[in-house]
C-alpha cells in the first residue's frame, strides 16, 4: 500500500512539473488568462505557453530568418518598435522600463490585465486593407489589395509606437504616459488614438481605390 501511494506522489509531482510554473511579466502581469479575439492574428500575436516570459528582453535572433519575428514574444516587440530615431537606437533597457511603467499606468487607469489591453489594441489598430502602386511606364494608378494578418501586427505596432512617440515629443508627458493613452484609447477603438486614426485613413484610401 505505501509503495501505492508513494507512486501517487510521484505522480502529483510530475503533474505540477507538466504544468509549469505561472510565467508572470515584471513578476506581475500573468499571461494565462489572454485571449486573442481575432482568430487570423492568433499565430502572430505571441503571448501563449511558450511565449510567456518574465521580461521583454530576450535576446533572441529574431532577425536571421523571414517570419521568425512572429515567435517573438508581443510585448517584446512592442519594446523594440520603441528604440526608433537614431537616438534611441540599441537602448533596449530604456525601452523595458518604458513599457513597465505604462503597464502599471494601464492597469491603474482600466483595472484590467495590461497584457489584454495591449493585444486588443494590437488588434484594433492593423488595417485591414491596404492600396499600392501598380502600373508601369509613368502611368501610375492604386490598387486596394488585403492585407495579410503578419503585416497587419507589424503596422500596428508601428503606428502606436509612431503615435506615442509623437504624443511625448516635447511635452511634459512622459513617454509612458502617452503609451498608456494610445493603448487604452487603441484597444477601445477610440478614434482619439493615433493608430486607429491612420488605419481608418489606410482603409479609406483603399476603399476608394478598389
Amino acid at each position: 500500500e505505501e509503495e501505492g501511494l508513494l507512486g501517487a506522489e510521484e505522480e502529483d509531482d510530475y503533474v505540477a512539473a507538466e504544468a509549469g510554473p505561472d510565467i508572470k511579466l515584471f513578476g506581475k502581469w500573468s499571461f494565462n488568462e489572454i485571449e486573442i479575439r481575432d482568430i487570423s492574428l492568433e499565430d502572430y500575436i505571441a503571448c501563449k505557453t511558450d511565449h510567456a516570459v518574465y521580461l521583454p528582453h530576450t535576446s533572441g535572433r529574431y532577425q536571421m530568418k523571414r517570419f521568425r519575428k512572429a515567435s517573438c514574444p508581443i510585448v517584446e516587440r512592442l519594446a523594440c518598435c520603441l528604440m526608433k530615431k537614431g537616438r534611441n537606437s540599441g537602448k533596449k533597457m530604456m525601452a523595458v522600463r518604458i513599457i513597465q511603467h505604462t503597464l502599471e499606468i494601464i492597469h491603474l487607469l482600466t483595472d484590467q490585465n495590461p497584457i489584454q489591453i495591449v493585444v486588443d489594441a494590437i488588434i484594433n489598430s492593423g488595417p485591414r486593407e491596404d492600396s499600392t502602386r501598380v502600373g508601369g511606364a509613368g502611368v501610375v494608378r492604386r490598387q486596394a489589395v488585403d492585407m495579410s494578418p503578419f503585416r497587419r501586427v507589424n503596422y500596428a505596432l508601428y503606428l502606436l509606437a509612431t503615435g506615442a512617440r509623437e504624443a511625448s515629443f516635447r511635452n511634459l508627458k512622459t513617454m509612458a504616459e502617452c503609451l498608456a493613452e494610445e493603448l487604452i484609447n487603441a484597444a477601445r477603438g477610440s478614434s482619439n488614438s493615433y493608430a486607429i486614426k491612420k488605419k481608418d485613413e489606410i482603409e479609406r484610401v483603399a476603399k476608394s481605390n478598389r
